[in-house]
C-alpha cells in the first residue's frame, strides 16, 4: 500500500505538470490548451503529489531505521 502511495504521488506530479503547461498554453493540441482551470488544477495536483511523495518518503525512512537499537539516552551510563 505504501508503494502505491508513492507511485500515485509521482503520477500526480507528472500529470499536474502536463495539465499546468497545457493550461498556460505551452503544450498545444488539446482542449485544455489555454484554459485557466487546467493551469490551476495542474498546480494543485503537483502540490498534492509532492505532499504524497514526501509522506511516502518519510514512511520509508522511518521503516528503514531499526527501532531495536538503543538510543544513547537509553543506555546505562557508567557511574550512575
Amino acid at each position: 500500500m505504501k508503494t502505491a502511495v508513492g507511485i500515485f504521488g509521482i503520477l500526480l506530479i507528472l500529470s499536474g505538470v502536463v495539465w499546468f503547461f497545457q493550461g498556460i498554453g505551452v503544450l498545444p493540441g488539446s482542449f485544455m490548451t489555454g484554459q485557466t482551470f487546467w493551469a490551476v488544477a495542474g498546480f494543485l495536483a503537483v502540490i498534492a503529489g509532492v505532499a504524497l511523495v514526501r509522506r511516502w518518503r518519510r514512511g520509508v525512512t522511518a521503516e528503514s531505521s531499526s527501532p531495536d537499537l538503543p538510543i544513547e539516552e537509553d543506555r546505562p551510563q557508567p557511574g550512575r
